[in-house]
Order: structure tokens, then C-alpha cells, then sequence
């Protein structure tokens, strides 16, 4: 098998053990066999079974099989790639920063923050992620494994959505007032506006450290 169908099938079995994981009458069978707390280390340790090896399978063959694009890496694509990791980075810990209102059970489901931007800063985040690291990285290897972060954003975000619609009456007012993709919604430069400047900082410096050390933690 080569690499870059292993990078294919763990991605799927990622991705694939998210869905059915979380799909209402899985989850509930599970949740109502073992607890909400059990269910939850048991979706986490499920997804770190299949994480772990797909970073380490791509980390052992980078840059594998038939070269599919090769942009020349000029300023403007090594700045675009800085730019587009420096939002993902922001989005990514305003996320965690700032619990969803549609998390909060009772809540205000009127969105702020980073939340005017996208309702799924995290995900998004790490879709924008490898979205970005595709200009640069167009071998076989590399789109399986870089393009498999903006299509699982996607397709577990367009899940979440359905399921807690499905599940909680007071999602929608969060749904229709929030935006799928980020910065298609009227109010996400309010949102930009209202992200704490200590959350923005923190996700730049992120990004800042990441390009700095990446050539000694990563490689090329």
C-alpha cells in the first residue's frame, strides 16, 4: 500500500469514526450504555487511534508519490501561507477562548467575538490550515494528507450542524444569525472588532513560532 493511500484510508477511518460516533442514535445507545463522560474518552480515544498514526505515516513519507502542482515559492505565496496560518491560528484559539453560545445550555445564543466570523472558529481554523499548506506542498502525499484538513472541516462542521439542530431548539437562533464559512457573514468585521486583542496576540505569536522553529520541527 502505498503512502499515500494509507494517508487516504486513516483519514477516513478519522473521519468516518467521528460521524458515526456522533450520530444521534449511536451516540445515544453509547451515552445511555456507559454515561455522557465514558462516551467522551471513548470519542477521544477513538480519534487519537487514527490521528497519531496518520501524522506519523505523512511525517514518514513527505512529499511521496507524483508531483500533482508545483507553485514557485515566491514572496507573495510564502506570504500568503503566513497570512492564511496566521487567521487559522487566531480563529483556532478564539475558539477555545470563548465558549460557543451555542455550547451553553441555558445561554444567549447571540453570537460575538469570533463567533460573528464563523460558528466553527476551530474547525475552520484547522481547515484554513491545511487549505493553505496545499499551495506550497503538491505532491501526492501532501494532498491527501493537507487536503483531508479542509474537507473534514466541512463535512464535521455541516454534521454538527445538522445534529444540533436535530437536538436543540435553541440552536437555530445561533444558526441563523452565525455564518458557515468564515468572513461570509454582515457581521464579521464586527467580529474581527470584537476579538480580544490578547486572543488575537496569542494566535499571531502561535503562528510567528511555528514559522520560526518550523524548518527544526517539521522540515521542509
Amino acid at each position: 500500500m502505498s503512502p499515500t493511500v494509507r494517508i487516504l484510508a486513516l483519514w477516513l477511518g478519522f473521519a468516518g469514526s467521528h460521524l458515526a460516533l456522533s450520530s444521534l442514535p449511536v451516540r445515544r445507545r453509547i451515552v445511555g450504555g456507559i454515561g455522557e463522560m465514558p462516551f467522551r474518552g471513548l470519542y477521544s480515544l477513538v480519534a487519537f487511534a487514527f490521528f497519531i498514526p496518520l501524522v506519523w505515516t505523512y511525517f514518514g513519507h513527505k512529499h511521496a508519490g507524483p508531483w500533482l502542482w508545483m507553485l514557485p515559492h515566491t514572496t507573495l505565496l510564502r506570504w500568503t501561507v503566513y497570512a492564511g496560518m496566521g487567521v487559522a491560528f487566531v480563529l483556532v484559539v478564539a475558539g477555545f477562548a470563548r465558549p460557543s453560545p451555542a455550547a451553553i445550555v441555558p445561554g444567549d445564543p447571540k453570537p460575538r467575538g469570533v463567533y460573528r466570523i464563523t460558528r466553527h472558529p476551530v474547525l475552520m481554523g484547522a481547515g484554513l490550515f491545511g487549505l493553505v499548506h496545499l499551495l506550497p506542498n503538491g505532491s501526492a502525499a501532501d494532498v491527501a494528507f493537507f487536503g483531508g484538513f479542509p474537507l473534514f472541516a466541512l463535512i464535521g462542521c455541516a454534521h454538527q450542524d445538522r445534529r444540533k439542530l436535530a437536538t436543540d431548539p435553541g440552536f437555530r437562533r445561533f444558526y441563523e444569525a452565525t455564518a458557515f464559512l468564515p468572513f461570509t457573514g454582515r457581521s464579521a468585521l464586527q467580529g474581527v472588532r470584537e476579538l480580544l486583542p490578547t486572543v488575537a496576540g496569542i494566535g499571531i505569536l502561535v503562528a510567528v513560532v511555528v514559522r520560526y522553529f518550523h524548518a527544526s520541527w517539521f522540515g521542509g
